[in-house]
C-alpha cells in the first residue's frame, strides 16, 4: 500500500480514550488547585501573623477564605468528575454540567485572587526587611 498525502496513515492509532483523557484532564486540574490552596494558605498564615492592625486585614482573610473555601469545592468536583466514566452516553450529560460548575468556580477563584495580589497578602521585599527591624 502506497502512503499517498491527504490520505489515512496506513498504520492507525488506536482511537483515543476519553475517559483516560477526562482523568487525566482532572488529575492536572487537582494538581494545580493543591498548588494554589497552598499558596492561599500560606498567605493567610502571613495576613494572620501581621494582625487585625494591618492595612486591609478583614478583607484578605475574607477573599483568601473564599478562595480556600472554593478550591475545596472544586476539589471535589474534580474528583467527581474524574471517577465518571465520559463513555457511557447517559452520564455525559452530567459530566458537562459538573465540568462547567467546575470550570466556573475555577474563573471566580482566579478573580478572587486577583484581588488577594491587588490589597497584597503580604510583606515582601525592602518593606517587609525595614519593618520588621523597627519592631524589634
Amino acid at each position: 500500500m502506497v502512503h499517498r498525502p491527504g490520505n489515512a496513515s496506513p498504520r492507525r492509532s488506536p482511537p483515543i480514550n476519553l475517559n483516560h483523557y477526562a482523568t487525566k484532564k482532572s488529575v492536572a486540574e487537582s494538581m494545580l488547585d493543591v498548588a494554589l490552596f497552598v499558596s492561599n494558605a500560606t498567605q493567610l498564615k502571613a495576613v494572620l501573623e501581621q494582625g487585625p492592625s494591618s492595612h486591609h486585614y478583614t478583607t484578605l482573610v475574607t477573599l483568601i477564605s473564599m478562595s480556600l473555601l472554593l478550591q475545596v469545592v472544586i476539589g471535589i468536583l474534580l474528583m467527581v468528575i474524574a471517577r465518571l466514566n465520559l463513555n457511557e452516553v447517559e452520564k455525559q450529560w452530567r459530566l458537562n454540567q459538573l465540568n462547567n460548575a467546575a470550570t466556573t468556580l475555577v474563573f471566580i477563584t482566579v478573580v478572587i485572587n486577583i484581588f488577594i495580589t491587588a490589597f497584597g497578602a503580604h510583606k515582601t521585599g525592602f518593606l517587609a526587611a525595614r519593618t520588621s527591624r523597627t519592631r524589634l
